[in-house]
Formats: C-alpha cells, sequence, structure tokens
C-alpha cells in the first residue's frame, strides 16, 4: 500500500510509519489473542511509566462498531445528524470523534499523527503492523504464541515460560510489572531518567 503526501514523492505504508513514529519518543506495541491480559498490562505500564514522569500516550484497536459516545448526548446527536467530526472540549478534557463512514478503518500511521508528542506511545492489538512489539502469552487463551512468526515481536511477557514451544527473543515475567517498565525504559533510553524519579 502507498500514498502521495504534499511532496508528490510516492511513499510506501512503512515509510508513512517511520515518519508518524518520530513525532514520539518511542512507539511500543502490545500483541497478543483475546484474554491475553492486554488491557490489564497497558493500565499497569501507564501507571508506572507515568510514575516515573514519562508522557504515555495510548492507541487501543476495537472491534467494528463500537461506540465510546452515549445517545442523547450533544455529541452523539450531532454525529446521528450527519456531522463527519465533532470536538467535544471542557476545561478537563477534549475529544474527538470522526466517523469514518466509507473511508474505513484508519491507519496506524494516521492516528500516531493525530497524537500530541509523547515520550512513549503504547499500542495495543494491531499485532500485524510493522512496530516492535511485546507479546503477553498465556497458556490458558488456548492458542499459539505469535512471536514465532511475527519478527517485530521484541519480547514476550508470560506467567509460564515452560508453556513457550521455544525461547523467545527476551522473555519477561507477566507478573513482575517492573521489570517490564525497566525494559521498556531501557528500549527507550529513559532508563537511568526513569530510575531517577
Amino acid at each position: 500500500m502507498s500514498e502521495t503526501r504534499d511532496t508528490g514523492q510516492l511513499l510506501d505504508t512503512g515509510q508513512l510509519l517511520d515518519t508518524a513514529r518520530a513525532r514520539h519518543g518511542f512507539v511500543i506495541g502490545l500483541a497478543g489473542w483475546s484474554g491475553s491480559g492486554k488491557t490489564t498490562l497497558a493500565e499497569q505500564l501507564i501507571a508506572g511509566l507515568t510514575a516515573r514522569g514519562l508522557e504515555v500516550a495510548t492507541i487501543k484497536h476495537a472491534h467494528h462498531g463500537f461506540d465510546a459516545d452515549k445517545p442523547g448526548k450533544d455529541s452523539y446527536r450531532h454525529r446521528a445528524a450527519g456531522a463527519r467530526q465533532v470536538v467535544v472540549s471542557s476545561q478537563a478534557r477534549s475529544v474527538l470523534f470522526t466517523e469514518n463512514r466509507d473511508r474505513g478503518e484508519r491507519r496506524l500511521e494516521e492516528l500516531l499523527d493525530a497524537l500530541s508528542p509523547a515520550d512513549i506511545v503504547i499500542v495495543e492489538g494491531y499485532k500485524r503492523e510493522p512496530i516492535p512489539k511485546i507479546e503477553i502469552f498465556r497458556l490458558a487463551t488456548g492458542k499459539p504464541p505469535l512471536f514465532t512468526t511475527d519478527p517485530r515481536i521484541i519480547a514476550v511477557a508470560t506467567d509460564d515460560a515452560s508453556a513457550l514451544p521455544t525461547t523467545p527473543p527476551h522473555l519477561l515475567d507477566l507478573n513482575d510489572v517492573g521489570s517490564i517498565i525497566a525494559y521498556i525504559c531501557e528500549l527507550t533510553g529513559t532508563g537511568t531518567i526513569a530510575a531517577a524519579s
């Protein structure tokens, strides 16, 4: 897949993703089958990384027709009336709702571009995207590990290393979130800053 940007040059999806990733300090994916604990780990990582003074942003893949807006609310009514984009803003927060309609799902690089620059962006889901990823593996899901077929998985966090069919690129203990945070800080080059905070 390719796209033409303002310069008239043809850029492939990998180049677009690299450009989008360059806006942020580090982009790391959390990949795993449903029920493996991606969201739980994401919550723990966000809390631990922000406690170390790092600015964290997240992108979460959702399935099909999810809705984060409530029927009856003004923003919902605006979208139902046909607005493709609706911004709701207050002193505490702002939200941009975008109806993709027939444009299809937005690509990861577009979502990264839409975020304000952050030290670390945690991407939950998007397991097929060409970004470095930590796989969350639990034998209880009944599914095979992903790292055996995805070279972009740089580490596997598991609660049972003996259940892995082969040695992963880097093994992390899913029950030791501190070591996973330290690993991410090491990857990002923020290890000494984060440890000093």
